[in-house]
């Protein structure tokens, strides 16, 4: 009888032990906030035309994204690419400094054009 109530709790915990497991993968994968992916899906539909299939399109390809690269380095990667677009003095001033040069050859911009052509690859 003991061995069975021992056992019993074992599985209990292991079951417990697996379900934060579980939780804390989803979290993982999932840490782009919904408000980054709703951003991005309306971008992309603004640019590949406001339809059924764009959202469905535009969805999948924020959601290839976030499986290749984690939200951090995707909010660096879109910072760069935002500044470097920026026009007048400050837009300048940004691509003409050495930490737009190490930037724009940074790791993150690079595993986000990967991301991005992936997505293309297999969301449109």
């Amino acid at each position: 009888m003991r061995l069975v109530g021992s056992v019993r709790r074992i599985v209990a915990m292991l079951s417990v032990l697996a379900a934060t497991v579980v939780v804390a993968r989803a979290e993982d994968v999932n840490d782009y906030p919904t408000s980054a992916r709703a951003e991005y899906v309306y971008g992309c539909m603004k640019a590949n035309g406001e339809t059924r299939q764009a959202i469905e399109q535009c969805s999948c390809s924020v959601d290839v994204i976030a499986s290749i690269i984690p939200y951090d380095r995707y909010v660096t990667a879109e910072t760069v690419l935002s500044m470097s677009q920026v026009q007048g003095n400050l837009g300048a001033q940004f691509r003409n400094s050495e930490q737009a040069a190490n930037a724009l050859n940074d790791h993150a911009l690079n595993d986000l054009r990967r991301a991005q052509a992936e997505a293309e690859v297999r969301c449109f």
